[in-house]
């Protein structure tokens, strides 16, 4: 007698999505938020930690996920607390719980107070210095366990909005994404870049008075650069270096990866060698954006340089 094959088991329901917000105030928490109720988040901002159990039983992060942010704001609020109901989060089968710590410069943070004429939550009847000091330093084990540290002292409002898309797109397929970026080192690495390549080696169109106007968009300055004699070995070097790497960082579980290509003025040279490993990429089928930081930044082009 023949038996008839069991029915297949069927398929494991994936866990439920749990974005915690956490960092510094005036890092930027409300524009994460409202960047991630626009990719079908529900998004609860201010949560008392003792209510977040309450809102789990009522929720269903399966159907929708959730972004919460819980900060310094919140009255029962304290950074070993958050780390026990982290700890309790990820221990559920039912739920992949993912922490964002913002993070952001303190002159920036300082201005961004001054500017809005908002009282720091911990500055009390101190000093806004005094309040981001002291809260830098509740937030410093938050932010040793985060899954995603985004700095956002360089960053537009489009740009935080974009990493976070990079990183929590409810839609996102497993591929990697990569985001390039020129910049000019005269102005400050970019803090969220994952690995940065300098290109100052290579020859400066700078010092050429018809090329100094121009930028690595402008085939002038393209041909000039792709002419140095080192430019193919090392762009080879570099191909070549990234190609077996990529693979390994989606294996990690690595969703979003940022390239940064650096220069002196970041106008001429990391534009173009941006431009040319956005183009690489995206023959070998990875989805990428482009971005040229400070392209249009006047102070990033001091005489001298390019």
């Amino acid at each position: 007698m023949t038996m008839a094959p069991s029915p297949p088991a069927p398929a494991a329901e994936p866990p439920g999505r749990v974005v915690l917000v956490t960092g510094l105030s005036g890092a930027g928490m409300s524009v994460a938020l409202k960047a991630l109720e626009d990719l079908g988040y529900e998004a609860v901002d201010n949560l008392r930690l003792s209510l977040v159990p309450a809102l789990l039983r009522q929720a269903d992060p399966r159907r929708r996920p959730l972004a919460l942010v819980i900060d310094s704001r919140t009255r029962d609020f304290s950074a070993q607390a958050f780390l026990d109901e982290l700890e309790d989060l990820r221990a559920r089968d039912d739920l992949d719980v993912r922490m964002v710590f913002l993070d952001c410069g303190d002159e920036v943070l300082q201005r961004r107070f001054t500017e809005t004429r908002r009282r720091h939550p911990l500055a009390e009847d101190r000093t806004v210095p005094d309040g981001i000091a002291r809260e830098r330093t509740l937030l410093f084990p938050l932010k040793e366990q985060a899954d995603v540290t985004i700095d956002t002292t360089q960053l537009s409002i489009h740009d935080l909005r974009r990493m976070l898309s990079g990183h929590f797109q409810r839609d996102a397929q497993a591929a990697l994404q990569v985001f390039v970026t020129s910049f000019s080192f005269r102005l400050g690495l970019p803090r969220e870049a994952d690995l940065v390549f300098d290109v100052r080696f290579l020859t400066n169109p700078h010092y050429d008075p018809a090329l100094r106007a121009l930028t690595g968009l402008d085939p002038a300055v393209a041909a000039r650069v792709a002419g140095d004699a080192d430019f193919p070995a090392f762009f080879a070097n570099l191909t070549g270096l990234l190609r077996p790497l990529l693979p390994r960082f989606t294996q990690e579980g690595k969703s979003y990866l940022t390239i940064a290509v650096g220069c002196t003025g970041g106008k001429h040279r990391s534009v173009f060698v941006a431009e040319q490993l956005a183009a690489w990429l995206t023959e070998l089928g990875i989805r990428v954006n482009l971005s040229h930081r400070d392209l249009n930044r006047q102070n990033a082009r001091p005489n001298g340089t390019g």
